[in-house]
């Protein structure tokens, strides 16, 4: 008998033990992380919490609204969300969402004191500091993740506790945003106009989620919801791709004065309760060109040089510099 209690005592112990261990830590690439199987689920489990490095591709503030709201009380109604997407180097072809929201306890499986007040969420945001962050930054996030509609995000698990909270870290500031990379509309549908689906993310929207590309030549099928938060529609006259807009101070009702054809430079991004399909390009502002949707970081991007954004690295440009330089 007096075994038995030992045996039960050391089990306990035991159980105790695994409970109360550190959550493992693995730095991967985004590839490794965004890996996905046949049915679009991820694969990536190999630890608790990841650490992943990159280029940061865009202004945070500009993508979701993180004003916080705790009497909200809809079902599923987050309130202040926050979110930015970075970019891997090199050879790690591939990128990945971090994202915090407010009220968890508008989730169904969270409990009903799971949410942070406004003074709680205003105190997470200023701990990730994210004013020190710019586009163009090459970052280190470390935190906890969970699948979200195809993609893979760094994020808190849905738990407001302290040890769940993840962290953003300068690496170097200034390093420039990625060249955004033309991509066809051929390379994203199918010729039934569907989503082109690869595990191996070798090809189709798979390839390119959460990274830098601009698609050429297109017009609207459909612009009627321009405006924050607004979803379009371009197409090549063929085929056609959802946009969702951000909350740039250049989307605006009136601010849409793009002429036929234009370019269009954003992140490609994925929603889909199927993981397979919901490729959608994810554009944060627009600066009122006329002839490419994008933000004024992402045109400057897409032609190194082009210092007045003219389209053109000339002698004008160097001008420019040398004002500049002389102030």
């Amino acid at each position: 008998m007096k075994s038995f209690m030992l045996l039960a005592d050391c089990l306990v112990i035991l159980l105790a033990a695994v409970a109360g261990a550190a959550p493992t830590v693995a730095q991967i690439t985004h590839s490794e992380f965004q890996a996905v199987n046949a049915s679009g689920e991820q694969t990536y489990n190999a630890s608790d919490k990841v650490i992943l490095e990159g280029i940061l591709l865009h202004n945070p503030a500009e993508m979701l609204d993180p004003t916080p709201d705790d009497t909200v009380t809809q079902l599923y109604d987050i309130s202040g969300q926050w979110q930015c997407f970075f970019q891997g180097e090199g050879d790690d072809h591939a990128g990945t969402a971090v994202w915090l929201g407010q009220l968890y306890s508008n989730l169904p499986w969270v409990a009903s004191d799971g949410g942070y007040t406004d003074e709680e969420f205003a105190s997470e945001l200023a701990r990730l500091n994210v004013a020190q962050f710019g586009p163009g930054d090459r970052i280190r996030v470390t935190g906890y993740y969970l699948s979200y509609s195809g993609k893979t995000n760094v994020n808190e698990q849905h738990n407001k506790n302290a040890d769940h909270d993840f962290r953003i870290e300068l690496v170097r500031r200034g390093v420039g945003l990625p060249r955004p990379e033309v991509v066809i509309l051929d390379e994203l549908k199918d010729d039934n106009d569907e989503c082109i689906f690869d595990p191996t993310r070798q090809t189709g929207g798979e390839r390119y989620q959460a990274r830098l590309i601009k698609i050429e030549n297109v017009f609207f099928a459909e612009a009627s919801d321009w405006g924050p938060h607004g979803e379009l529609v371009i197409t090549d006259g063929v085929k056609t791709l959802p946009v969702k807009l951000g909350r740039g101070c250049g989307i605006y009702a009136g601010s849409n004065n793009l002429t036929e054809p234009f370019d269009i430079i954003g992140i490609m991004d994925q929603e889909s309760p199927n993981l397979t399909d919901g490729y959608r390009l994810y554009v944060m502002n627009y600066d009122g060109n006329g002839s490419v949707l994008a933000s004024r970081e992402h045109r400057r991007a897409d032609k190194p040089g082009d210092l007045n954004l003219d389209g053109i690295v000339d002698l004008d440009d160097i001008d420019g510099l040398l004002e500049d330089w002389l102030k």
